[in-house]
């Protein structure tokens, strides 16, 4: 793995490169989904489109057990603020989340596995579509049937708060489950002189967005993480003017899976009891995301191994949980799951995620090829000995 990735470190930056010039949105990654396929092929792979039309699944080597590596391939809708000469050549989109990253350490592990002959077992390759979407590209995974038979399944993020040369791992919850929350308020509307003949909706909105937070982190265990936070709210045009419509929008997420299955009633229930009190109308969309990414105790085992003999002991650091949303949580519904930090910070001040200046610093691709690859063989290794890992 090593001698491999050595020898193409500037062939897999070419193609992150490349990746991040020609970035392309949820269920839309075409000329992406194209380019794997290439890749894959050059390599003397058999590459397969997911059925959704983008997306790609190949298999390296043959056999069981089946090990799963996962990138996700889509983009932002965001315009790239970067003056750099891979910069995105498309108005409005731009590879801000590192999944130009992601893609390119999968299709290098795939490629130096691919060259080693003989695998005790093989090795399932999945570059999903539509992680960024709600609900997104995991769940059609899921769906497929792709992750059938499969034992383990192994991604990694970047993280731009770390340094390049190190990794961290989480044994549990590493990321939230999120969902969307859109409410919409009708009244009879009326004049703000005259309250009380008519519903208040902006009255009734300012309750639902100070009371519900509350009420809920009343009702769910604080170590659950539950948090749901407001971001747009809309109603009325005129200061004398009571309105008949009001939105109110916003997410929750929360760390404890069994949490986020109740979630959604708990909400309904909530809402229906606050607006009660006001007279509104309240239509509720609530519209489930995607759940927690929850790490396997012994998946983690399998990638902090990897870590130190990639990056050393030292390189290796306890993540923090994160309130983010990640659909990689979709593979564990069928099979034990880990996800890794990868750092990408090569100095100066962080470039946070999901803004148009994100950038990386490249060296963290060759760790990435290496820190999956080695995982992948341990993991094939150990099931073929044991047996594939109890989900129960």
């Amino acid at each position: 793995m090593d001698a491999w990735t050595e020898a193409h470190t500037d062939e897999l930056v070419a193609v992150r490169r490349h990746l991040h010039a020609h970035p392309e949105l949820g269920f839309a990654e075409h000329e992406t989904t194209a380019f794997i396929e290439h890749q894959l092929r050059a390599a003397g792979l058999a590459p397969q489109r997911l059925p959704g039309g983008t997306g790609v699944v190949c298999d390296v080597g043959r056999g069981s057990p089946v090990v799963v590596l996962r990138a996700d391939i889509d983009a932002l809708p965001l315009a790239d603020l970067k003056d750099v000469p891979y910069a995105s050549v498309r108005d409005g989109m731009c590879h801000a989340c590192g999944h130009d990253v992601h893609t390119t350490v999968v299709l290098g592990a795939a490629r130096a596995l691919a060259e080693l002959g003989s695998l005790p077992g093989t090795v399932r390759v999945v570059f999903q579509p539509a992680e960024e979407q709600v609900p997104g590209g995991g769940l059609e995974v899921l769906r497929s049937g792709v992750l059938d038979g499969a034992t383990r399944a192994f991604a990694l993020h970047c993280d731009p708060s770390v340094p390049v040369g190190r990794v961290g791992l989480r044994t549990g919850s590493i990321t939230a489950a999120c969902d969307r929350i859109d409410l919409t308020l009708t009244g009879p509307g009326g004049h703000t002189a005259r309250p009380q003949l008519t519903v208040d909706l902006v009255d009734a909105l300012g309750r639902l967005i100070t009371e519900l937070p509350g009420l809920l982190s009343r009702q769910v265990d604080p170590r659950a993480g539950l948090s749901l936070v407001w971001g747009a709210v809309s109603s009325g045009v005129a200061a004398n003017a009571i309105p008949q419509v009001g939105q109110l929008r916003g997410t929750l997420r929360v760390l404890d899976h069994e949490s986020w299955a109740s979630a959604e009633e708990l909400v309904r229930s909530l809402v229906a009891r606050v607006a009660a009190a006001t007279g509104a109308q309240v239509d509720v969309e609530y519209v489930r995301g995607v759940p927690p990414v929850v790490n396997d105790p012994g998946c983690v085992a399998m990638l902090r191994a990897g870590a130190v003999e990639v990056v050393g002991g030292e390189g290796v650091e306890l993540s923090p949980q994160s309130m983010g949303g990640e659909d990689f949580g979709w593979f564990a519904e069928a099979l034990p799951i880990a996800l890794a930090r990868l750092g990408t910070h090569g100095g100066g001040a962080p470039l946070d995620l999901h803004r148009g200046t994100f950038d990386v610093d490249e060296r963290a691709i060759g760790i990435g090829v290496r820190l999956l690859g080695r995982t992948a063989l341990a993991a094939l290794e150990a099931d073929a000995e044991q047996g594939p890992p109890s989900t129960g």
